[in-house]
Formats: structure tokens, sequence, C-alpha cells
């Protein structure tokens, strides 16, 4: 497995990714409306291009050597708060589970915090999302929780979670 640092010729490959992923990890907790409306603002070409402009924003891709295809991206933002990275987004693709990308790739994330002078990462996840006990699993904790207005009529409902690095 590698990690390639994605640019604007990647949102493609990001978009498809993420339609794949959210397929399997949200299937049961979102409608198929706001799955739909979350996709088309989320990885809309204009927001991940604004993502890519902000300086401390990185996409990298995760590219598995064994099966040489993409299997999920990783999405973060360098000092979001006071020597805080936020972990914005971390998906694979259901064939990919298993396989430890999951772990490896947070182990970058870890390691990119470093260098960059942060010393803790936070990320929202989906109160239903099985994903939180993975998160658990590699030493995050729940900080705290919240409901996201996120338009059109749409909530988030997550757990706020945390690690000190």
């Amino acid at each position: 497995m590698k990690l390639i640092k994605a640019t604007e010729e990647d949102i493609p490959v990001i978009q498809d990714l993420a339609k794949r992923s959210w397929r399997n990890a949200y299937a049961e907790i979102l409608s198929k409306e706001q799955m739909k409306y979350m996709l088309d603002t989320m990885y809309s070409k204009a927001e991940i291009s604004e993502h890519l402009k902000n300086p401390n924003y990185y996409y990298f891709l995760v590219f598995d050597e064994k099966s040489n295809s993409y299997d999920g991206f990783l999405g973060y933002e360098n000092h979001y708060e006071n020597q805080t990275t936020k972990l914005h987004r971390i998906y694979l693709v259901p064939e990919s589970k298993g396989k430890g990308l999951g772990k490896k790739t947070l182990n970058f994330l870890n390691e990119r915090v470093k260098e960059s002078g942060d010393a803790r990462i936070i990320l929202n996840v989906n109160k239903y999302n099985s994903a939180k006990k993975f998160y658990e699993s590699q030493g995050y904790k729940i900080y705290d929780e919240g409901v996201f207005d996120i338009g059109n009529d749409f909530v988030m409902d997550d757990y706020l979670m945390e690690i000190f690095l």
C-alpha cells in the first residue's frame, strides 16, 4: 500500500471512491436523499477544489499495489484549531476492508500530523457508523457529541472524537 498525494486531476477518483464507500458505510444510516445531497455538496468538484487550494488541507489516495487499484482516500486539515489537525475524511471501498489499510492510513496521518507540529487529531463520526469502533481500537476517545445542520433539512448526528499524539 502507498499513499499518493491527490491533485485537481484526482477529483473524479475521489468522487468515485466516496460514492462506492458511502453506499456501504451509510446505506442503513442515511436516507438515499440525504446521502445524495451530502455527496453532491461535500464531494462536488468545486468543494474539493477549494480544499486543495488550502495550504493546510491534504488529500491522499490509498493505492493497493497488490490489486493495482485505488482503495480509498484520506482528507485532513492541519492547524484546524490550535495544535489540532481535523481528520475530515477517511474512506475505504468495501472490498478493501480487512487488509489493514485503515490502520496503515491512520499511522500515515499520525506521522504527517507530528511533522506539522500539531499534537492532536479530531474527527466527527456518525453515531451509528461502525467506524466508531475502529477509531476506538486505534486510541481515539469521544470528547463530545453534536447534531449539525448541513442544509436541505438534513442533520449529521455525530460523536466528536480525539487522540493526542
